[in-house]
């Protein structure tokens, strides 16, 4: 089929790149021109393992296209995804604003009817309101049929999911679009799950509650094994093997972030409040997240009393590994508030350190080295759990440190493994490493 995505931002790029690989005809939209231009050269707006290459492939293949001029793009198009942004706004609901231009601009320049197909997440009743926005602005025998289709990928693993999800969601007016798009995505071999609209809107903003529920869960667990002298990690264990309960995401740390879970959680609590429901458990869910991100600042100055003239190694700026997105990693929190009580800071990312100077406006150095930000610092502070930290010797900290201080926000290392480095570690839910060295 031939199909157009409008918007070349995460979801909209890792769509149309999969939707040409599985050997559809794509035209990705874009109104920015010189990312439009990158793209067609073949380099991605984006980080993401594995997309430039299965990008440049289709490129090459003639199946995937990419444009700045809407009558282009949507000239042969079947199919249309609006893919683009909504971000939250200062009162927690969605953005819509994006969408909305979107739908328009797909209104103004298109000449023949199509499935309008609508990516972003968006809350319970937008795809009807967007339907009747196109309506209003369609020329003369154009006719749209609308659905909802949910992503539920995650950064920094976007291909693999696409190719080997759970589910592929798909929320329609009648039977006929559901049947059309279920056929558009057979060559996934993922199984569709074909429901109305609104539900299919919910169960969006539904897993991603859920899962920031279960995060937030763990990581009050695991403040209460600290005060109780038990081990997080055990307990995640001995919780994750009742298959009622699984081990995914329960994994203690600083929080969650990215550009999903505390967007949707927000904007779930705010939809609730406009029809008259106090959403108290998802209210909960964010308060503790936010107290989450600032527990190792908490530790910091517990053990140095003052931060004033210490340098402190940042290890990660992104929310996650394999991606460098920044939005509402703990980095910029953490960050910040190191800044204001005085620390020196060196930020090593392998990715995203030259997002960091764009993210993060206070005095700071930024490296991809990790051996030039533990260098002479005196404590080191994980916030992102790359690869290569965690593979990293930990006698590496005490080679290069003044001495081997170490809060770690993501559990990098094993409680022995910190013993057996004669590091002085701190991490979340579980015993601190104190040498003999260090009382």
């Amino acid at each position: 089929m031939n199909i157009a995505v409008i918007g070349t931002g995460y979801v909209g790029l890792v769509t149309g790149v999969a939707l040409s690989e599985i050997g559809h005809t794509v035209t990705c939209i874009d109104v920015d021109p010189k990312k439009i231009a990158k793209l067609n050269q073949g380099i991605p707006t984006i980080y993401e393992p594995g997309l430039s290459e299965m990008m440049l492939n289709n490129q090459q293949r003639g199946r995937l296209h990419f444009t700045d001029q809407h009558r282009v793009g949507l000239a042969d198009a079947d199919v249309v995804y609006l893919a683009v942004g909504t971000p939250q706004r200062a009162d927690g609901s969605a953005d819509l604003q994006y969408i909305e231009q979107a739908a328009l601009d797909v209104a103004g320049h298109i000449r023949r009817s199509a499935i309008i197909v609508i990516k972003s997440t968006v809350p319970v009743g937008t795809n009807l309101r967007i339907k009747q926005l196109m309506l209003d602005h369609l020329h003369p025998g154009v006719t749209i049929r609308i659905a909802s289709n949910p992503e539920f990928l995650r950064e920094g693993s976007a291909i693999h999911d696409t190719f080997h999800g759970d589910r592929i969601i798909i929320g329609t007016e009648d039977k006929d679009t559901a049947s059309v798009l279920e056929s558009m995505n057979k060559p996934f071999g993922i199984p569709v799950i074909k429901t109305d609209i609104a539900s299919s809107e919910m169960i969006k903003y539904a897993s991603n509650a859920f899962l920031a529920t279960k995060i937030s869960f763990i990581n009050e667990i695991a403040n209460l094994c600290e005060k109780l002298g038990a081990n997080v990690e055990e307990v995640a264990k001995g919780m994750g093997l009742d298959h009622r309960i699984g081990s995914s995401f329960l994994r203690a740390g600083i929080g969650y972030g990215g550009s999903c879970f505390p967007k949707d959680t927000n904007a779930l609590v705010q939809l609730a409040g406009n029809h008259h429901h106090d959403f108290n458990l998802l209210k909960s869910v964010i308060e503790v997240n936010n107290h989450q991100r600032r527990l190792l600042i908490e530790k910091m100055l517990g053990r140095f009393g003052s931060l004033t003239g210490k340098k402190v190694a940042v290890l990660g700026l992104a929310f996650k590994p394999n991606t460098d997105d920044l939005r509402e990693s703990p980095a910029l929190v953490l960050i910040p508030e190191l800044a204001r009580l005085g620390a020196e800071i060196v930020c090593y990312d392998p990715i995203a350190a030259d997002q960091g100077t764009k993210w993060i406006n206070v005095s700071a150095q930024y490296t991809e080295n990790v051996a030039d930000a533990l260098k002479d610092a005196d404590c080191a502070l994980i916030i992102t759990d790359w690869p290569d930290i965690k593979r990293m010797d930990p006698k590496t900290y005490g080679r290069l440190m003044r001495q081997a201080i170490v809060f770690d926000g993501r559990n990098c290392y094993s409680i022995p493994q910190a013993r057996a480095a004669r590091m002085e570690y701190y991490s979340i839910g579980r015993p601190d490493v104190v040498p003999e060295i260090s009382k």
